[in-house]
């Protein structure tokens, strides 16, 4: 009996096939990992890169507008009408004061649909754009009747006596009612003087006076109520409130006359006849 061993050859099946030992397997990071990690870094930085290209275009975007609206939006002409208390500068400066406050199209936001209230002497003012380089500044001025002082201080009050104001500085225009009588001053509330019907007859005469673009330094009431304009040194004894209107329409031709005189012109007896006015010098 023989003791060689027959060796049986086993025929591949599949000739790719690979044999692998057991120390030579590796764990599998593959390469589909790595892969997956510069795939992944590269979208990282793709994003950014179009972040980057966006927050650019956007800057730029805003700073030409910025540039635009700057350079097409400023304004070379204003127009300041109503004003009284007030030079042009004054309200100018009121509702164009600050950063881009000479910008018609941040005028145009910050005063849409509200007037500008909260002014000493004054109700609201209104702020129109006109055109890029053009705004008009409408003022409406509070209905002064008069002032008067008390305590070193400028007392204003309007038709119905009611205190307006109170200043330091006088308001041209407006005239300075003398000889009433009053022990105090509260600001929104009327004067108390014994005659409170004197304050329509103030209010008439700074219409008329106005009318006839004639401007008293003082409007006088004695005791008794009886009125005297004053006009520098020259003074006007009108009298009581009957025929004032018309007293008043003669006075603009005699006016020229009193200028640089001191004494006093005579028109408490007035008729339509009358043609001359004793004049009596101080």
């Amino acid at each position: 009996m023989s003791n060689k061993k027959t060796v049986r050859k086993v025929k591949k099946k599949n000739p790719n096939l690979r044999l692998v030992k057991n120390g030579d397997i590796q764990p599998k990071k593959s390469r589909m990992h790595r892969d997956k990690q510069e795939k992944i870094r590269f979208n990282r930085s793709t994003r950014v890169g179009i972040l980057a290209g966006v927050g650019i275009l956007l800057l730029s975007l805003l700073l030409g507008g910025y540039y635009y609206i700057v350079k097409n939006y400023t304004i070379t002409t204003v127009y300041v009408e109503g004003n009284i208390h007030y030079t042009n500068e004054e309200i100018m400066e009121m509702v164009m004061g600050g950063r881009y406050g000479n910008n018609s199209l941040f005028l145009s936001m910050k005063y849409s649909d509200k007037g500008i209230d909260n002014v000493p002497f004054i109700q609201t003012m209104d702020v129109s754009i006109e055109a890029r380089d053009t705004v008009r500044i409408t003022v409406y001025e509070k209905a002064l009747a008069g002032y008067v002082s008390y305590l070193g201080r400028y007392v204003y009050f309007d038709k119905d006596g009611i205190v307006v104001e109170t200043s330091e500085e006088k308001t041209a225009g407006i005239p300075q009612v003398t000889g009433l009588s009053f022990d105090h001053v509260i600001l929104h509330e009327p004067l108390p003087v014994e005659k409170p019907e004197v304050f329509d007859e103030i209010l008439n005469i700074s219409q008329q006076l106005s009318k006839y673009s004639l401007s008293a330094d003082k409007i006088y009431f004695d005791s008794n109520y009886q009125v005297t304009l004053i006009f520098g040194d020259a003074k006007v004894a009108i009298g009581d409130s009957q025929d004032i209107d018309e007293k008043i329409m003669t006075l603009q031709y005699l006016i020229p006359n009193l200028l640089g005189k001191s004494g006093t012109l005579d028109m408490r007896e007035y008729s339509e006849d009358t043609t001359t006015y004793s004049f009596e010098q101080d």
